[in-house]
């Protein structure tokens, strides 16, 4: 997988290239990443005009998506599927717009994400991916519409392109046929974009006396982080196929199709 440049998107990458079982990879230009497209400006971004783009999938919640709305290029589709829709309303975290807001008050986000806090919310967060309806929704929704010659190129995106989306695209490469070492490459390989697009923010917490552990916590994603998810995955369903089949409810039609459409 590579990063693409595009001037009004951050973390922006094509899936296409990364290298699977046997020597194959994934086709360039049908299955996209990134952070919102709140910025996106076709006029001003000839790259994101050349993708085509059939198909958005919008996996942000609603008060993030109210706050920085999608611009979508005419004549796309845009889907919305809230992952977190779940475990926001459980009251297990919070939204990802009040996640900010903590790190502009170093005390506050000292008491909430220091000594370890962040790093199990995120735990947490990655379980859910696993564990919760809207979740599953949401990655059926994604693999249902790659496997669809109709529907793309397509892009998902969370806010960051980090977490939500990163999990997306652990799924659907891993049912692709991409080893565990590629898998975390390619979830990690999106720290710099993001550090990147958060450094105003990261430098201001820091400067105000906030620990930059904390910061570096929310911000980037870790092994950890993507590990807690897998681990929930293969406890509670044995294979990244079974949580594909039971737990997303894609029928094996969908992955042949999916796997046909996408491996060059």
């Amino acid at each position: 997988m590579t990063a693409t440049t595009s001037t009004t998107v951050a973390n922006l990458r094509d899936l296409g290239g990364t290298p699977l079982a046997g020597g194959r990879t994934v086709r360039s230009g049908l299955v996209l990443r990134s952070a919102a497209l709140d910025r996106l400006d076709l006029d001003a971004d000839p790259a994101m005009a050349a993708l085509g783009l059939r198909t958005v999938i919008d996996l942000r919640s609603d008060a993030e998506r109210a706050d920085h709305p999608d611009r979508i290029p005419e004549g796309a589709r845009l889907l919305v599927r809230d992952v977190l829709a779940d475990k926001i309303s459980e009251a297990r975290m919070p939204a990802a717009a009040q996640l900010k807001d903590l790190l502009a008050d170093p005390v506050v986000a000292e008491e909430h994400l220091g000594d370890g806090k962040a790093q199990a919310l995120f735990g947490s967060v990655y379980r859910s991916f696993v564990t919760t309806a809207s979740a599953h929704a949401a990655y059926r929704t994604l693999l249902t519409e790659a496997a669809d010659p109709q529907a793309g190129p397509l892009l998902f995106h969370c806010t960051a392109g980090k977490d939500r989306t990163g999990w997306g695209a652990t799924v659907l490469l891993s049912l692709l046929g991409a080893d565990d070492e590629t898998l975390m490459a390619e979830y990690l390989s999106v720290n710099p974009a993001v550090k990147a697009a958060f450094a105003p923010m990261i430098e201001g917490f820091t400067a105000a006396g906030g620990d930059p552990d904390i910061a570096l916590a929310l911000i980037g994603v870790f092994p950890s982080y993507l590990e807690a998810g897998l681990d929930e995955l293969y406890l509670r369903f044995g294979s990244m196929e079974k949580y594909v089949r039971e737990g997303l409810k894609v029928p094996d039609e969908t992955v042949e199709a999916l796997r046909a459409r996408l491996v060059a």
